[in-house]
């Protein structure tokens, strides 16, 4: 078995250069299923799907992998499905499918994989059968702009139910790759591809380097048989039982947490000393009772210059939770106007007296952070995410400027605070919490003394670009 740091090592020891291919198969290999599923439980949901043609397409999938037919009928069973489709209806119905579903599946190995090639200036590409709308998108957060997939025919903006380039499944893929090569002069021999089904068998021995991922026994048998290797990648976290109550676990815990602050800042009347205790205590326990530890680098940070604005990417609503724990004291946060009056957060809101932005008034906006500012300088450090909500992967937003304004204003620097892989243990659109490891890096304070409004865009940027290059290149300890 070779590990995912093995093959990593073993690309970043390879040559360089356009010349050098990488093709990635899709479903069951980028992601953990089948993004088709996902495509046909909307027809069927929306009423685009008549009960004939899901029948037909439940047979051919059966036909094809329990039979012995031909696996191609599924597709061609969609392609009659999409028949008179408007084209592009499907490619913004592919656009919020990834959003909403297909991003959550994504192996978090597959895209340090995918990121190794590119930082060799690699050619990479995904090589499927999938139709180009449910692949584009996840290319695109993936970084990869090639695409080999089977192209649906389209005439006046409307699908035909035909593929000018047929089905690339099988030996077709693998013919597609080749052809792929010549046109971009790759050297396939030095070239590399992954792929986890038995149909890809031919695919992967277009090229010098074939990798089994997750395979299935036919491929894994083959693999066995070439000498090829094979990697067992990890799939996107599931929620279990300990999941669930972890969950239950951390809210009762965080409330906990917080009125104990309530109860310490009345007695000694000082909301603040209340607020530092509601932090620590809930915080703690919340993380302890879901079964989540940090691995922090760079922890002394925190504490390097305070006041500061902290700043953080986020994926997760169990981010601020992270973040509050590093930080544990003289802290509050910005927030939308939305949450000002969430019942959830009553406690929260009433010990940390967070200012609360109205995106839509910017007359309002500008005023609540003006009396941010005036906190900072008293003393109060500011957590805030720039990039304004929660991403449905690791790939940065852009960045808002309200949190550099207000360190310029305020004359205290920013520290970024990348968290690597929040995500995976409560993704964007989970209400559950996994158990596991969130690693931490705290990047150094950055004076912004010198910084003017003329130059703030070229240092946002120049801010994101850290954020990037860490979550691109985890630092070591």
């Amino acid at each position: 078995m070779t590990t995912v740091d093995e093959v990593i090592k073993a690309v970043e020891a390879g040559p360089s250069g356009p010349r050098i291919g990488a093709f990635f198969d899709l479903d069951g290999t980028l992601v953990q299923g089948y993004t088709a599923g996902t495509f046909y439980s909307e027809w069927v949901r929306r009423g685009q799907l008549a009960p004939g043609d899901l029948a037909k397409m439940l047979i051919s999938a059966i036909d094809g992998s329990a039979l012995g037919g031909d696996p191609k009928k599924i597709t061609g069973g969609a392609l009659s499905a999409l028949k008179g489709r408007n084209a592009d209806e499907q490619i913004e119905m592919g656009e919020r499918l990834f959003v909403q579903k297909i991003a959550g599946t994504i192996r978090p190995e597959a895209r340090q994989l995918v990121r190794a090639h590119l930082r060799k200036g690699h050619t990479v590409a995904v090589a499927s059968a999938a139709t180009r709308a449910q692949i584009e998108p996840l290319a695109r957060d993936l970084g990869i702009s090639e695409v080999l997939c089977t192209e649906l025919g389209v005439a006046n903006g409307i699908f035909t139910g035909e593929s000018p380039t047929g089905i690339l499944w099988g030996e077709g893929k693998a013919s597609a790759v080749r052809k792929y090569a010549r046109t971009k002069q790759l050297d396939l021999r030095a070239s590399h591809a992954y792929a986890n089904g038995q149909e890809d068998i031919a695919f992967l021995a277009s090229v010098g380097h074939p990798n089994a991922l997750n395979p299935h026994p036919a491929l894994r048998q083959a693999a066995a048989d070439y000498g090829w290797p094979v990697l067992n990648l990890r799939e996107p976290r599931s929620p279990g039982l300990r999941s669930y109550l972890g969950t239950v676990g951390m809210l009762v815990g965080l409330n906990a947490g917080f009125g104990v602050g309530a109860a310490v800042g009345l007695l000694n009347r000082d909301r603040q000393r209340g607020a530092n205790a509601a932090i620590s205590v809930g915080t703690d326990i919340g993380l302890k009772l879901a079964g989540i530890s940090l691995d922090v680098i760079g922890e002394h940070n925190l504490t390097k210059a305070r006041p500061a604005i902290f700043i953080g990417n986020h994926t997760s609503a169990l981010d601020p939770v992270i973040v509050f724990a590093l930080l544990r004291r003289d802290i509050t946060a910005v927030g939308k106007i939305e949450a000002k009056n969430d019942p959830r957060t009553i406690l929260f809101n009433t010990l940390l007296a967070p200012a609360f932005v109205d995106r839509g008034n910017t007359a309002q906006a500008r005023a609540a952070l003006d009396k941010v500012v005036e906190r900072v300088k008293d003393g109060t450090s500011i957590v805030i995410f720039p990039e304004g909500t929660r991403t449905p992967t690791p790939v940065l937003a852009p960045f808002k400027k309200g949190a550099f304004h207000m360190a310029m204003q305020a004359g205290v620097p920013i520290v970024p605070i990348v968290l690597r892989n929040a995500g995976e243990l409560m993704w964007r659109q989970s209400a559950v919490v996994n158990p596991g490891t969130v690693e931490v890096c705290v990047l150094d304070p950055i004076p912004t003394d010198e910084w003017t409004v003329e130059t703030l865009d070229q240092r946002v940027a120049e801010v994101r670009q850290l954020f990037a290059d860490t979550l691109d290149k985890w630092p070591e300890r």
